[in-house]
């Protein structure tokens, strides 16, 4: 059985003995453990929750809808604050060649180049966020790539996407580009950031460590301010101990004194960092108020690939470090079966079970379960995401799991998804929809297949 209900839920309904992560629920309910799983009972009509109280501290009064869950664990429908919509499905039609970040990078912009139209581009953003949909997840983040002439192309097909998705998730698009791309004085920054301001977005780029980097910086925090956007960077998203554009970004927002959000993913070159380059770091990322995204699953699949060698590090960055000085840290799927990482299905049930093993998020589990909840639906500016509580829309996931053990072990186990206090479709699409799409063969580059 792949759900935990056989039927749907409409009107009024009652779930008896559910189990919620006390750092998911207020703090009269939660306790003072923040790892602690609280036995409720959940209420709510007409799509919103009525009450959530101590399992068995009240009478049901909710008719012929009440569902014993028998300790089943229940959480928020989930925040995917990283992706990249706009590459999703395209390892098919454009594999990488070696597996690596260079292979990628030169696999999308052939992609890029030769197919991504608004029908292709659309065809494929629908598809990952019926996906994501029926995994349980209710607010993400794409970035979109937004190099001239791609970025007249995929914001619009973001903003009518993102009408036609508006009842079911919530959708916010960053642009992207590399931050040299500032190093012609163009035009260019001021042109995207009026496209980004007009589709009520967010400002963005990939930081490296390049001669006019402090500058460029600037720059974009003066554009984001003008403007009134956030800003969210890709950063040091390789091995290489060198890479330390996290803290140029922490030193230029203490400088220009920004005052909107600033998320920062990636970060990898930190783990390589020795211990008194990462505290300066992590103080300056502490002070300047920096929100850090991990991309685990696509981490470990790019970072210290080397041909006929095993990897020697997990590539992700310093998550334990940064959340004890108070720093907000989540993560997040990033990349979909492109060149970037080949595999994964925007379920952040499994990025956040794949987390928990690669970065140890475990012993004791804590409330690292705020990483696909609450913490990114702060840092995205939508705080009614990723939490229970009363007169807030009854958008949930129901597990037959009872436990962190048994969800962990089994993150593909039966769920339901319960949007507005209704059980959902969860039927995933069947890859062979994208089978026309996908059989047009991009042009070649040079020395690449």
């Amino acid at each position: 059985m792949s759900e935990v209900f056989t039927v749907p839920i409409r009107g009024t309904a009652c779930l008896r003995r559910a189990r919620v992560p006390a750092a998911l629920l207020p703090p009269s309910l939660a306790g003072t453990d923040p790892s602690a799983l609280v036995p409720v009972d959940i209420e709510f009509e007409n799509g919103t929750f009525l009450s959530i109280t101590p399992a068995g501290s009240q009478p049901p009064t909710c008719g012929d809808y009440s569902y014993d869950l028998d300790g089943g664990l229940v959480l928020p429908t989930l925040v995917d604050m990283h992706t990249h919509l706009d590459k999703g499905h395209i390892s098919p039609r454009q594999p990488n060649p070696d597996g690596t970040f260079m292979g990628a990078l030169t696999a999308v912009g052939a992609d890029r180049a030769a197919n991504w139209t608004a029908e292709d581009v659309r065809a494929r953003m629908e598809f990952s966020l019926r996906c994501a949909f029926a995994h349980g997840t209710s607010l993400i983040r794409t970035h979109l790539d937004s190099i001239p002439p791609q970025e007249s192309i995929s914001w619009p097909v973001f903003q009518e996407v993102r009408a036609d998705w508006r009842e079911r998730i919530d959708l916010q698009a960053a642009c992207l580009f590399g931050i040299d791309r500032l190093d012609a004085d163009d035009g260019f920054l001021t042109a995207i950031a009026d496209r980004v301001a007009s589709a009520q977005g967010v400002l963005g780029a990939v930081t490296y460590m390049v001669p006019r980097l402090d500058e460029h910086l600037d720059a974009m925090m003066r554009a984001a301010s003008d403007r009134g956007l956030d800003l969210d960077f890709h950063a040091d998203e390789t091995g290489d101990s060198k890479a330390r554009s996290l803290r140029h970004i922490a030193e230029a927002a203490i400088r220009t004194g920004f005052e909107g959000r600033i998320v920062v993913g990636h970060c990898c070159s930190l783990a390589r960092q020795e211990p008194e380059e990462i505290d300066r770091t992590l103080d300056l990322v502490a002070r300047a108020g920096l929100g850090i995204v991990s991309l685990p699953m696509c981490n470990m699949y790019l970072q210290d690939r080397q041909a006929g060698r095993t990897p020697r590090w997990r590539g992700v960055t310093l998550l334990h470090e940064m959340k004890a000085r108070g720093i907000p840290v989540a993560v997040s799927s990033d990349n979909t079966r492109d060149p970037f990482y080949a595999y994964g299905d925007l379920d952040l049930v499994e990025v956040y079970t794949q987390a928990t093993r690669i970065l140890q998020l475990d012993h004791p589990v804590g409330d690292w379960i705020r990483t696909v909840t609450t913490t990114p639906a702060e840092l995205l500016g939508r705080p009614a995401h990723g939490r229970l509580r009363e007169g807030a829309p009854a958008n949930l996931v129901v597990f037959r799991a009872r436990d962190w053990s048994e969800l962990l072990a089994r993150p593909s186990g039966p769920r339901t998804v319960l949007r507005a206090g209704r059980s959902i479709d969860r039927t995933l699409p069947d890859y062979r929809e994208l089978d026309a799409l996908l059989a047009v063969r991009p042009k070649v580059l040079a020395g690449v297949a």
